[in-house]
């Protein structure tokens, strides 16, 4: 078996997310430590990451939030490499997280080493339903076992694409990242300078 398709997620993945959660914390007139912790709390329980407000005791800001976007100055230093060595591996690479409109057109019209952009806006669907890994499976046209799918989450990405019958690989970075624990099947990175090699050796 030959992984022929990889697919990303993007924030802590591809994107290191500090500078984006300060801008959030602004935009909703509060201290980033403040959203941390909060943020914090919903990974203790497992809970998808708007839940925060809740926690917070205030509505899910609008507007102001939903327009923040990253900046190619948000990519982590090791995620432009990576997906240039897959593209010349000769990979289709792709990129697909549970993102707003406004996430999916800035990584559009970044100019980002990827053959596909896609998400959660433009699929109709979010992680970690079983839907969302079936559609990126649908647009390689491969079977499952021959794509893979990077992220740092063990409940959103990870264990879901492992479910999916996807190769999952689970990048140890990021809140999630290290605070959930890789689940059993996933391949275990630290970063991504070590994937090439991690799919190269999958068989």
């Amino acid at each position: 078996m030959t992984v022929r398709a990889v697919f990303f997620d993007v924030g802590e993945t591809l994107i290191d997310e500090e500078r984006y959660w300060r801008a959030v914390a602004e935009a909703a007139g509060l201290g980033p430590h403040v959203v941390w912790a909060a943020l914090g709390v919903t990974i203790a329980r497992n809970e998808e990451h708007w839940e925060l407000w809740r926690h917070l005791g205030m509505e899910r800001p609008s507007g102001a939030w939903e327009s923040v976007v990253y900046s190619t100055d948000d990519l982590y230093p090791d995620a432009l490499e990576c997906l240039e060595r897959l593209r010349a591996a000769g990979l289709l690479v792709g990129v697909a997280g549970n993102q707003t409109a406004a996430l999916e057109a800035w990584a559009r019209s970044s100019e980002l080493p990827v053959d596909v952009v896609t998400g959660s806006a433009s699929l109709g669907v979010r992680k970690p339903d079983r839907e969302f890994f079936e559609r990126l499976v649908d647009l390689v046209g491969a079977p499952a076992s021959e794509v893979a799918y990077v992220g740092d989450r063990a409940d959103n990405d990870a264990g879901p694409a492992l479910a999916a019958g996807l190769v999952s690989v689970h990048l140890r970075r990021g809140p999630w990242g290290m605070l959930q624990p890789t689940p059993a099947g996933a391949i275990a990175i630290e970063s991504l300078a070590e994937l090439p090699g991690a799919l190269a050796s999958v068989a």
